[in-house]
């Protein structure tokens, strides 16, 4: 590591610790030629795959449309941001750990409606609906329908109903 200030090769590590989640390291560093201490971090770069959109085209991979696609369905629904930024952490550790260059557009999509499914039943019938594209509300009910039975008990009890109960006003 060259010294910020002198420029020199040299340098001692003086301290190491973890920062955050344990995936970046601070290392607190000297210079052995002018002796001034200076701060670096560490962390893995691991690059996530380009995106095949469905009409062939390639583009890199942004983060700030994923968020922006599940902020949209999300709008206006009582998840925590601290909620959202971990399902995105969850999207982007599943295509890193796939270890392809190239993901289609629409298996990002799924992992999205995976996330949404689990945080909130509105915003994943939002998101399906723009994304599967229903062709009638037949289809759209059908969704709906199947994603109320499908859902484990444990996640139902943090949901709230997509569809009235029998006898209750809308």
């Amino acid at each position: 590591m060259r010294c910020p200030f002198c420029g020199e090769l040299e340098t001692r590590v003086i301290d190491s610790r973890l920062v955050g989640e344990g995936d970046q390291v601070r290392r607190r560093r000297e210079c052995t030629g002018c002796n001034e201490r200076y701060t670096t971090y560490e962390s893995a770069q691991l690059s996530l795959p380009r995106i095949v959109k469905s009409d062939g085209r390639r583009e890199p991979f942004q983060e700030e449309k994923l968020r922006g696609g599940m902020l949209r369905a999300l709008e206006k629904r009582p998840v925590k941001m601290e909620s959202i930024e971990i399902a995105i952490s969850k999207i982007k550790h599943r295509l890193r750990a796939g270890g392809e260059r190239e993901i289609k557009s629409r298996k990002v999509g799924d992992l999205v409606m995976e996330q949404l499914r689990v945080l909130d039943q509105v915003a994943y019938v939002r998101f399906a609906s723009v994304y599967r594209s229903f062709e009638d509300v037949r289809a759209f009910l059908e969704e709906i329908e199947r994603l109320e039975n499908e859902l484990p008990p444990e996640l139902k009890e943090n949901q709230l109903d997509l569809l009235p109960a029998d006898g209750e006003k809308h």
